[in-house]
């Protein structure tokens, strides 16, 4: 059985909107639907939240996370996340010898996305032997630029302008799952690498939550049950 450590970073001084890993969405904290996730997950076999936070802390570990402490440097407005990923394996690493085969990297501010989600992206690493897979949706958008000297279209030719259905899908990173092999991240120190693989999701599950448009957008879909297909 494989051994699979979930990280959920999360800092305490969120900017677009302010402290949103503990607002109450749906009756919980934003955070403890990630954690929720994590739990429920059939593959997922330890949830740990890298913080700063003493707030965040108790929401986590009441929501039956684990949590390691991150140092304020590793969380300013700048911080990469890979900087709390490292710092939780390392410290996971050299106070308990703990090293897992894979890491899930989920963002708290995905609270539609489900544990079969999850599920799903592992089960894309390993049927394709992908060192690491990132979340996205598909997209059949008509995509522009603009270099400076004018607009250009990046993905059709408007002269000949295809039905949208007719279009090879593109996909857009959504920022809710990303899983790769710890040995293979631990050497490049970036979370995706090698051999990359797609896990499709659903708009919904997609969803992100970074202003308090999206958060009370995202609030009364998470009423509102899916509609059968």
């Amino acid at each position: 059985m494989l051994n699979v450590l979930a990280i959920i970073p999360a800092r305490g001084g969120s900017k677009g909107l302010p402290r949103k890993n503990v607002l109450p969405l749906a009756g919980r904290p934003l955070i403890a639907h990630t954690i929720g996730h994590a739990l429920n997950s059939r593959r997922v076999t330890r949830t740990v939240v890298s913080t700063d936070d003493a707030e965040i802390e108790l929401v986590s570990r009441a929501a039956g996370a684990e949590v390691v402490h991150r140092p304020p440097a590793l969380a300013t407005d700048t911080s990469p996340s890979e900087g709390a990923v490292s710092h939780v394996l390392d410290a996971l690493c050299e106070s308990e010898g703990y090293l897992p085969d894979l890491v899930v990297f989920l963002q708290a501010t995905s609270p539609l996305r489900e544990a079969g989600d999850i599920d799903g992206a592992i089960h894309v690493l390993l049927r394709e032997e992908a060192d690491s897979v990132l979340s996205v949706c598909a997209s059949h958008d008509f995509l522009w630029t603009n270099d400076g000297r004018g607009a250009r279209p990046l993905n059709y030719d408007p002269a000949r302008r295809p039905r949208r259905q007719e279009m090879q899908p593109q996909f857009r990173e959504n920022g809710s799952i990303y899983v790769f092999r710890t040995v293979g991240y631990q050497k490049h120190r970036c979370r995706l690498f090698g051999k990359v693989g797609l896990f499709v999701q659903t708009a919904r599950h997609g969803m992100q939550v970074d202003t308090e448009t999206d958060f009370a957008f995202i609030e009364s879909f998470a009423h509102v049950p899916l509609l059968a297909a």
